[in-house]
């Protein structure tokens, strides 16, 4: 078994919230977490190219020179100060390139910040470049024309997942305390899983998303990556709470999930369903999770066998998603056709060929939908499910074409477990759960009544405490 995180010396191996209280306790300069972050960046991200657009090492040093000047000159810092920090390369961040994984976009420099950069800039993170992505974020697999494939630490052969994979990769090698991610279909959570890490999806509105072309579409939607649940929903404090750039966003108070997570589970409803009701269940991650079913028991919960009426889930998500991306990329299509790849064709082309009628009959099923799981979660608290339908699969392979024997009819469908539970807007959690016998992370998810975005945190921080899986380290970090 890999060994468990050392509480050593090594900045690298501190979590988020305990490198923050040593930054402020100065019994670490940021000089010296940037230097020792730089040069675990130099020696492993290399084999799994989860870091782009990597700032040059002296401007990433004179950063952390600076944020140390201003913690010595007693000045205002914020809850972030110090840490290094890449960006997902589908955000805007000015002084470093966003090319979205695309060609087209290659030399594309951003002009102003999103509202997420600018907020973990203003928090004092120190940015020193971009998280690898899939090509304009479309599959969950982090492979692209301009920066290439990214590696899973836990074996490089292995897919990372994605849209987020860079963040996941990096998250789970030490490279970076922090991560933010962006999920529509699964881009958050199915990273985490494969990487043995946490990925939160919010509820839609939790945490602004400007600048936006369709700032009511409520698919896609940003959140944190971390290593545990309390660096997660840290992060979340910071980006989280309405801005007048989206008008989705919402008055919330984000310094609520900053808070401690502590909470007594005695008693609350849990529904378990791992396949949603028949998905075809890879058998290693239906084993990973059935050993853990007892966890949630120890936790006081009630745990029952409860379905919930997905019907209509898969064509909602599909359609809106067609929608989104065809109104988003088909400018791109007739102009640059052949720099797309074929699963982005294919998603604009399924975009294109929608009428009013078909959107409009997709936006009415899913409010039945909405409703379906409002009255489901009437009688649950929450619902614990598979994140991913298969382990961490080759890299090589651009997505997984049959689950148990089962066929997978488009690139997306291997990943349903995630996208059906997008189409609900519920708030929803990949905390890890176990390996499979090959060493491959397996995470479980869990998922809450909308806008209970801090529930979920409380039971993922929980199951955590109890499984302490996460605390594993990849044999990549031990070489």
């Amino acid at each position: 078994m890999p060994a468990l995180r050392s509480t050593a010396s090594d900045p690298c191996l501190l979590d988020a919230r305990d490198l923050l209280e040593r930054l402020r306790r100065r019994e670490l300069s940021a000089r010296e977490v940037m230097a020792a972050h730089l040069a675990r960046i130099e020696r492993i991200n290399p084999r799994l190219n989860a870091i782009v657009a990597l700032l040059d090492g002296d401007a990433a040093l004179a950063l952390a020179d600076e944020a140390d000047a201003r913690l010595m000159r007693g000045e205002p810092v914020g809850p972030l100060h110090g840490l290094p920090f890449a960006f997902k390369d589908m955000q805007p961040a000015v002084g470093f390139p966003c090319t979205m994984g695309s060609p087209i976009l290659r030399n594309n420099q951003p002009l102003a910040d999103s509202v997420l950069v600018e907020r973990i800039r203003r928090a004092g993170a120190l940015p020193i470049g971009k998280t690898n992505v899939p090509e304009f974020g479309l599959g969950s697999h982090t492979y692209n024309a301009v920066y290439g494939t990214t590696r899973n630490p836990w074996n490089l052969a292995k897919s990372a997942g994605g849209s987020s994979g860079g963040a996941g990769a990096a998250l789970a090698a030490n490279l970076l305390p922090l991560a933010d991610g962006g999920d529509m279909g699964g881009s958050l959570r199915n990273p985490a899983n494969f990487n043995n890490g946490v990925g939160f999806r919010p509820s839609p509105g939790i945490v602004p998303n400007a600048p936006s072309a369709l700032p009511f579409e409520n698919l896609s939607v940003s959140g944190p990556m971390a290593r545990t649940v309390a660096d997660a929903a840290l992060l979340l404090s910071v980006i989280a709470g309405a801005d007048a750039r989206d008008p989705a966003s919402l008055p919330i108070d984000p310094g609520r999930f900053a808070e401690p997570l502590g909470r007594d589970f005695a008693g609350v409803r849990v529904a378990w369903c791992p396949d949603l009701g028949g998905l075809p269940l890879d058998r290693r991650v239906r084993t990973v999770l059935e050993a853990r079913r007892a966890v949630f028991e120890e936790l006081g919960c009630i745990v029952e066998e409860a379905q919930p009426d997905l019907r209509d889930a898969d064509a909602v998500f599909l359609t809106l998603r067609a929608f989104s991306v065809a109104t988003l990329l088909g400018p791109l299509l007739e102009r640059h056709r052949a720099e797309l790849k074929p699963e982005a064709i294919w998603n604009i082309e399924q975009g294109l060929a929608l009428s009013a009628v078909d959107v409009g009959r997709a936006m009415t099923a899913q409010a039945a939908l909405l409703d379906r799981m409002r009255r489901f979660f009437e009688r649950h608290d929450f619902l614990l499910c598979a994140v991913n339908q298969v382990p961490p699969f080759d890299a090589a392979l651009d997505w997984p074409k049959a689950i148990e024997g089962v066929a997978m009819e488009h690139y997306i469908a291997w990943m349903k477990s995630a996208y059906w539970i997008s189409a609900t807007l519920q708030p929803a959690i990949s905390v890890p759960a176990g390996f499979t016998p090959e060493d491959l992370p397996v995470g479980i998810q869990i998922v809450g009544r909308t806008r209970d975005d801090r529930g979920v945190l409380e039971l993922a921080h929980a199951f955590e405490a109890v499984t302490g899986f996460g605390r594993r380290r990849p044999p990549l970090e031990q070489t």
